[in-house]
């Protein structure tokens, strides 16, 4: 297991205000090992290097908390196509109180994730294994988050009705987003308006040592959203509002 450097931690303040004791700093040990582990078995991430993905996995996710209140210990948040775990298991590590639902389709990413909640004993996390277009209808998980989360999943007007269904009112949807946030923003204008959002702010990201622009697009959940979204699967990204 490698160690996390100290100019891990460093950034990690930096970037987000928060300092990682030891025991947050070994769950990222952790994380990374069996990331690395898995990924020479099933393809999991594109990144496998260890400077990768300390960088544009676990610092990137954990930007997202510029967009938090991180004046609250225990948000609930849920992240839309977590993949292996990012942005989510990354900020529920930051952040222990958080209440976490991890929502993915593909098998493996699924169990893998399932894994590592097991391995880091880390509790108040939920993973299901469905479609955001699913999700966004249970009533269990519909307008009950503080935070809803997506990293890559689509472009924002499909992402809003995947996520902003899930959102309570008075919530936020985050979405990372690279050099397309302010287009993807400004084409987002009618979605945000039949699904009860408001766009808050687009905030730049500098991760060290990357080059590429990075945003956080935060979406301010101001009105209920009409029950007849989110959309049957597929029809979302078929026809985007």
């Amino acid at each position: 297991m490698n160690d996390i450097p100290v100019s891990f931690a460093q950034s990690l303040q930096s970037l987000s205000g928060i300092q990682l004791n030891s025991r947050q700093l070994h769950a990222f040990q952790v994380y990374e090992t069996e990331l690395m582990d898995w990924n020479e078995k099933f393809n999991l991430t594109a990144i496998r290097d260890v400077d990768g993905i300390r960088t544009k996995h676990f610092l990137d996710s954990l930007t997202c908390l510029q967009g938090m209140n991180t004046s609250n210990p225990n948000p609930r948040l849920i992240d839309i196509g977590t993949g292996a775990g990012f942005p989510g298991l990354a900020l529920k590590i930051a952040i222990p109180g958080a209440q976490l639902t991890l929502v993915e389709s593909i098998g493996k990413k699924v169990e893998f994730c399932r894994h590592m909640v097991d391995i880091l004993k880390l509790d108040k996390v939920e993973v299901i294994q469905t479609r955001a277009e699913e999700i966004g209808q249970m009533p269990a998980h519909r307008e009950k988050y503080d935070y809803a989360l997506a990293r890559a999943v689509a472009n924002l007007p499909i992402l809003l009705e995947y996520t902003l269904p899930l959102v309570k009112i008075g919530g936020r949807v985050i979405a990372q987003k690279g050099s397309s946030a302010h287009a993807e923003a400004n084409s987002s204008h009618k979605a945000m308006q039949l699904l009860g959002g408001h766009l808050r702010q687009l905030v730049a990201v500098v991760l060290p040592g990357v080059a590429e622009d990075r945003f956080l697009v935060l979406v301010d959940k101001v009105a209920a959203t009409p029950p007849q979204y989110p959309r049957r699967v597929g029809v979302p990204q078929k026809k985007p509002l």
